[in-house]
């Protein structure tokens, strides 16, 4: 078995990429699939300063870590790896605007009214199965989009016949749910 790739190796086959740009000055960083894949975000990334779009998907990531110097940070796309919790993101709480993190094993929602500016949330495929995690996306005002196809929580309530109403319900700042723009009656 070969050993993961490093953020520090990932970035610097990024730089031979970009020929010789600064990590600095990269706005659109794309670590997607890399192989062997990456285990860990670690500390490198703080090179990464003007970067607003951070894709990370399709390795063995388990956790969100060494966030804070992405003070430009849009866009974070961890989908297809093994994070457990959305401990870490905080660390861009003050800047993130959508947050792709489908395919992981995710179960709670703790620390997402963190992201004061969340506006899209794409959480397909994860391990979300109780009704107060999903209630922790009010705290969120600033949600528009979320996606939660496949988890036990969406599933239940869709065999019932009532997950978009519940969700219509519970979050009033919701404008589409599922890719599927929310129509409410009372407005």
């Amino acid at each position: 078995m070969s050993k993961s790739t490093t953020i520090r190796e990932a970035l610097g086959k990024l730089a031979e990429k970009t020929h010789g740009k600064k990590l600095s000055d990269i706005t659109d960083v794309l670590l997607n699939a890399q192989y062997p894949p990456i285990e860990k975000m670690d500390a490198n990334l703080s090179q990464l300063t003007a970067c607003s779009k951070l894709s990370l998907s399709t390795n063995c990531i388990e956790k969100i870590s060494n966030l804070h110097g992405l003070r430009n940070l849009r866009i974070l796309s961890l989908g297809r790896n093994q994070i457990k919790s959305l401990s870490g993101v905080e660390a861009v709480g003050e800047t993130l605007q959508e947050l792709w993190i489908s395919y992981n094993l995710i179960e709670k929602l703790k620390g997402v009214g963190n992201l004061k500016k969340l506006q899209v949330l794409y959480i397909n495929h994860n391990l979300v199965k109780d009704l107060t995690e999903v209630q922790r996306l009010a705290d969120v005002l600033s949600l528009r989009e979320l996606t939660m196809i496949g988890n036990p929580i969406e599933e239940k309530h869709s065999n019932e016949g009532d997950w978009r109403d519940l969700i219509s319900q519970k979050l009033h700042q919701i404008k589409q749910l599922d890719s599927i723009p929310l129509i409410r009656m009372d407005n």
